[in-house]
C-alpha cells in the first residue's frame, strides 16, 4: 500500500500495460484514473477518463474532472502509444504525423495541463514511455523509432525544467513485452509458435516481459520509494540490449 492518499493518472490506461499499472496502483491504494479512447472492459477500483492524448481539449478536460473528482494529482504516466511496421519510405506523412501526434505530442499535451495540478503535490512523479527502440532499431519501425528517441529527450527535458518544483521526471523503456501489440506482431509475421521461441530465446534471462514487469518498475518510480530518481531512461528488456550483437527476428 505504497500510494495511499495519492492520485495517478494513467493514459492509455485500458490497454495491455497501462491495464497492469492502473491495477496495481489500486492495489497499492491510489486513487486511479484510467484515461483512454473508449471503456472496452471496465477497470475495477479505477474512474474512466475518455481521453484522445492528440486533442488538446481532451486533455485540458482530463484535467478538470481529475480535479474535480480527485482534488489533486500526485502521478501521471503517459502510457498511451501506437506503432506502424514499416519503413520511412513505406510510411505516410499521416502515418509519421500520426506516431508523433499519440507517442511524443501527447505525452507533451498530457504532461503540459497536468503541471498545475503535479506542482501542487510536493512530491510529483511523472513516468513517460519510451522504448528501447529509441536507443537502437528494429527493421521496419522507422516513425515509432523516431518518436520515442524524442519521448526520451523530452523526459530530460522536463526533469530538468520541473525538478526545482518537485516534480520528478522518468521514462521507462520497455522490450518485447506480452501485450495485444506484441501479439499482433506475432500474427503478422508467419510461424506464431517458431517466432515466439526466437523472441524468447533472443533474451539472456529466456524469457519476454510482462505488463505486470513494467508495472512493477512504474510503482517504485511513482513511489516516495524513488524519490532521488529523476531524468532517467530506465531500459526494462531483460538484458535484450545489453548483448554485443541482436538476432535478427
Amino acid at each position: 500500500m505504497s500510494l495511499i492518499g495519492k492520485t495517478a493518472l494513467v493514459t492509455g490506461g485500458l490497454g495491455g500495460i497501462g491495464r497492469a499499472i492502473c491495477a496495481r496502483f489500486v492495489k497499492e491504494g491510489a486513487t486511479v484514473f484510467a484515461a483512454d479512447l473508449k471503456e472496452t472492459q471496465p477497470l475495477p477500483g479505477a474512474n474512466f477518463i475518455k481521453l484522445d492524448v492528440t486533442s488538446e481539449h481532451d486533455c485540458k478536460e482530463a484535467m478538470e474532472v481529475v480535479r474535480n473528482l480527485g482534488g489533486q494529482l500526485d502521478i501521471l504516466v503517459n502510457a498511451a502509444g501506437i506503432e506502424i511496421e514499416k519503413t520511412i519510405e513505406e510510411t505516410t506523412l499521416a502515418e509519421w504525423n500520426r506516431v508523433f501526434a499519440v507517442n511524443a505530442t501527447g505525452t507533451f499535451l498530457v504532461s503540459k495541463y497536468a503541471l498545475p495540478l503535479l506542482r501542487q503535490s510536493g512530491s510529483a512523479s511523472i513516468i513517460n514511455f519510451g522504448s528501447y527502440d529509441g536507443f537502437i532499431a528494429d527493421p521496419g519501425l522507422a516513425a515509432y523509432c523516431a518518436s520515442k528517441g524524442a519521448v526520451h529527450a523530452l523526459t530530460r527535458a522536463m526533469a530538468c525544467d520541473h525538478g526545482p518544483e518537485g516534480i520528478r521526471v522518468n521514462a521507462i523503456c520497455p522490450g518485447y513485452i506480452d501485450t495485444p501489440m506484441l501479439r499482433g506482431f506475432f500474427r503478422d509475421h508467419g510461424d506464431i509458435e517458431s517466432l515466439e521461441a526466437a523472441v524468447r530465446d533472443v533474451h539472456p534471462i529466456r524469457r519476454y516481459g510482462t505488463p505486470d514487469d513494467v508495472a512493477n518498475l512504474v510503482n517504485w518510480l511513482a513511489s516516495d520509494e524513488a524519490k532521488y530518481a529523476s531524468g532517467q531512461l530506465w531500459i526494462l528488456d531483460g538484458g535484450l540490449t545489453a548483448q554485443v550483437q541482436q538476432m535478427k527476428l
